[in-house]
């Protein structure tokens, strides 16, 4: 039935019906704790965690103090992780301060940046010293103190879990120990007992290209390396 409208019309709308009713709201999700990323705007707190490693280069009278300090992000939240936010190194040897102070300032300013800092060790372990290298306890050979700084920096990367440990297979280990102990035998050796130092290998071993560690035997017409596996025979 109509309606007769005597008035002038001066607006109009439109009477919500039950097509035009809106629909029930969803609950609203609630909101996710916010992911802190380092950044180089990012204020250093009053307390940081740190690990302070200790190397002594055969060439120098006074080792090295090195310490690494990490900022903890998202703490208590699923997404906590330690980054590292400055290095410091200390030794009552001053020859090699002003570049050890150099290299310090930019490897910290790398690390508050944020992101990836892993390739750091890559490049490090690829300093050579014109003067030659030297070898670590173990048999190691390091190219230059640059380098060994690296490994300290390697080492700790890898605590706080920002690289993983390479892993040799089972089998690999069981037949590189067994190898060694044949090796052994053979030659009259007498492993020493374990005294927390890292591992020694047999009297004669030459330098794996690999892994860098003198610890290459011939064994069975085959030269292997009896620390990270690497062989000649494949």
């Amino acid at each position: 039935m109509g309606t007769k409208i005597d008035k002038k019309i001066i607006g109009y709308g439109i009477k919500p019906g039950k097509e035009n009713q809106s629909a029930p709201t969803e609950p609203k999700p609630e909101p996710k704790a916010e992911i802190i990323r380092m950044h180089e705007k990012l204020e250093r707190p009053d307390v940081l965690l740190g690990s302070t490693y200790k190397i002594k280069p055969p060439f120098s009278e006074h080792a090295l103090y090195i310490t690494i300090n990490d900022m903890v992000l998202n703490r208590g939240t699923e997404h906590e992780h330690r980054q590292p936010f400055e290095i410091f190194i200390n030794s009552k040897n001053m020859e090699h301060f002003q570049w050890i102070v150099a290299l310090t300032r930019i490897m910290s300013a790398v690390f508050r940046k944020g992101g990836d800092v892993t390739f750091l060790v890559e490049e490090m372990h690829s300093v050579f010293d014109p003067k030659g290298g030297y070898l670590k306890k173990g048999g190691r050979y390091v190219p230059s103190l640059v380098a060994e700084i690296g490994d300290v920096v390697e080492t700790h990367l890898r605590k706080i879990g920002m690289l993983s440990d390479p892993e040799i297979d089972e089998h690999r280990q069981e037949y590189l120990d067994d190898l060694r102990m044949r090796y052994e035998a053979a030659k009259g050796i007498v492993s020493p007992a374990d005294d927390g130092e890292e591992a020694r290998f047999p009297e004669g071993s030459s330098l794996c290209e690999k892994c860098h560690t003198i610890a290459v035997i011939r064994m069975d017409g085959c030269m292997t390396c009896l620390a990270c596996g690497d062989s000649k025979c494949g």
